[in-house]
């Protein structure tokens, strides 16, 4: 296994739609997840896309609840109600920022797990957060570009320092 070098912000692989796998189930593919586990493990994050570790495909992995860690590739992901929370969000790609994202609170979510079975099941709450946010990078979206309020951006230390108001978690309906 291997740590692997994230992509930041700028980086072209970054802003470009994946391709999908063909075989979850290749060696290739297998080693391509054990790496992005353990960089994701070396780096702390919550979940990580093929596109931060320059591998343009779509693929990615999100540490769960129990402490493990789940690969969905070819994700299809869709919103369940119309149910809006707003939270903040970083970016393994975007080092030192920090921004408030609306996103719909539950999702529903299809895909191939690395045995090539498929699954789907539905998400809300931390989870669907990390699943929606992993599958941008899919589409080539990065949080700031979700965001409505760029004021809502900043640096980590400096919105440690002036200690803003989190952002309310709220149960709004869409526009």
């Amino acid at each position: 296994m291997a740590i692997l070098k994230i992509a930041r912000l700028g980086h072209p692989v970054l802003l470009q739609r994946a391709a999908p796998v063909a075989d979850p189930t290749a060696p290739e593919m297998r080693r391509l997840v054990a790496d992005m586990v353990e960089t994701l493990e070396d780096i702390g994050g919550l979940g990580l896309a093929a596109p931060q570790v320059h591998v343009s495909l779509r693929l990615f992995i999100w540490r769960t609840a129990a402490g493990g860690h789940s690969a969905l590739f070819n994700p299809e992901i869709q919103p369940i109600g119309e149910a809006i929370e707003e939270a903040w969000e970083g970016c393994l790609s975007i080092p030192g920022l920090r921004g408030a994202v609306e996103r719909p609170a539950r999702i529903a979510f299809r895909g191939q797990d690395i045995a090539g079975t498929v699954i789907e099941g539905e998400a809300a709450g931390m989870a669907a957060r990390v699943m929606q946010h992993e599958y941008d990078h899919l589409e080539g979206i990065l949080y700031p570009m979700r965001m409505t309020d760029l004021s809502r951006l900043g640096f980590v230390e400096e919105l440690a320092r002036f200690n803003p108001p989190k952002p309310v978690e709220s149960e709004r309906q869409k526009p």
